[in-house]
């Protein structure tokens, strides 16, 4: 299998500050990632969740692991959705990365997610990542609108 890699890309208005609290501020992430807010300490090796309530219940629907963090530069984390029928073994794992460049107020916000080539049912989710070629433009863009209105 080729190397599997969706890659987009946005320019946002804010400063660096308001793209990072839109990326991690679990109040903010509700806003743009089906309702699901983050929930972790962000350090290196440590948990990160993507929870939300579902049928009266709070519902972890991705789970992944900080890979590697610069505050309102660079955040890289693995997921798998728990849920699915895959192991929860390490080769299963995506991995998403966030990095901001640009000067301040005019923030380039590029999201990469790779690792497919390894993962049980590969293909099927780098399609589904693809989105027909949209990727992750479609959350880009309300990443944008979150971090935008926070100023």
């Amino acid at each position: 299998m080729e190397n599997l890699v969706v890659k987009n890309n946005i320019i946002i208005n804010a400063p660096a500050v308001a793209v990072w609290g839109a990326l991690i501020n679990p109040e903010q992430t509700k806003k743009y990632m089906f309702g699901c807010k983050t929930v972790s300490d962000w350090k290196v090796g440590s948990p990160l969740l993507w929870s939300a309530m579902y049928e009266g219940k709070e519902t972890v629907f991705v789970k992944g692991t900080i890979v590697d963090i610069v505050p309102q530069k660079l955040l890289k984390y693995t997921v798998i959705d728990p849920n699915a029928t895959m192991a929860d073994i390490p080769e299963n794992y995506l991995n998403v990365t966030y990095e901001l460049s640009g000067p301040d107020g005019e923030v380039n916000l590029t999201v990469t997610q790779d690792g497919f080539e390894g993962a049980a049912d590969g293909e099927k989710r780098y399609q589904d990542v693809y989105n027909n070629g949209d990727g992750w433009n479609p959350i880009l863009v309300q990443i944008k609108g979150v971090a935008e209105s926070a100023l």
